[in-house]
């Protein structure tokens, strides 16, 4: 009987959620960003190239796009990683991976945000990384040189791409980003965080995985968008779902 009584008020949990989750923005799984590159809906993308290859199972990002992410001064958005000199090749491959989960990840959707500008209208805000992604990108980049530490504006694009603006100096990262945290969060606008959280937790987004293993942040985008549902609820109902969240995705898996 109380298995029976568990079950049923499980049911009703997941039903008044889903109600209360169709509410602007309605989608939070499964979807691609309104912004400059972007498919409108993810798909299959069996040619993506080497480092977005992950996502290539459910891509929001063309095959081109993600060719171009590999490339300097791309046509994705003219931005020269050698503005201070050459950036270490280890260094390198983290802002290569960074645009990969940005143009191809479908698992951002709890974090996307509404912006006016002229190249986007959405944006991610505050996507808690895993802590080892944030400390081995700042440990890579530590002797590669940049000349500041919000590299979404400020710069001067006179030439076509990115040049450092007049009396910007350059200076090995850990001068401008002092910690992990500090590089997660401010490089580009706190479109990131450095989380509490380890890899393989399923509470934070891992920017580099094995798609052999399958995709573990879509575990934590349904995480964050069943605890945002409860947040969003009147106070009681929201609090015991959100304390229900672990029994109900071991249920709904079983």
């Amino acid at each position: 009987m109380a298995q029976l009584v568990t079950t049923e008020l499980l049911l009703l949990l997941a039903g008044v959620a889903a109600v209360w989750a169709a509410r602007p923005r309605t989608e939070l799984l499964n979807v691609c960003m309104d912004a400059k590159h972007h498919k409108e809906k993810p798909s299959p993308e069996d040619e993506l190239h080497e480092q977005c290859s992950p996502w290539k199972k459910n891509s929001c990002c063309f095959a081109n796009t993600s060719r171009e992410a590999h490339k300097d001064i791309s046509y994705l958005y003219r931005f020269n990683w050698d503005h201070c000199g050459q950036m270490a090749p280890a260094c390198k491959q983290h802002f290569i991976q960074d645009t990969c989960l940005y143009e191809c990840s479908p698992n951002l959707g709890p974090w996307i945000q509404q912006v006016n500008q002229s190249w986007r209208k959405e944006r991610i805000l505050n996507v808690p990384l895993c802590k080892e992604d944030c400390q081995q990108w700042w440990e890579d980049c530590r002797t590669s040189y940049t000349c500041k530490s919000n590299w979404h504006k400020g710069w001067d694009w006179s030439s076509g791409h990115n040049r450092c603006p007049v009396g910007a100096a350059c200076h090995h990262f850990h001068f401008y980003f002092p910690t992990p945290a500090a590089l997660c969060s401010e490089i580009w606008s706190h479109s990131y965080k450095l989380s509490n959280y380890s890899r393989g937790s399923g509470r934070c987004i891992q920017m580099w995985f094995d798609p052999a293993q399958g995709n573990p942040n879509e575990e934590v985008a349904r995480f964050y968008a069943l605890a945002m549902s409860a947040g969003a609820m009147p106070h009681g109902i929201g609090l015991l779902l959100l304390s229900l969240v672990p029994i109900l995705q071991l249920w709904l898996l079983s």
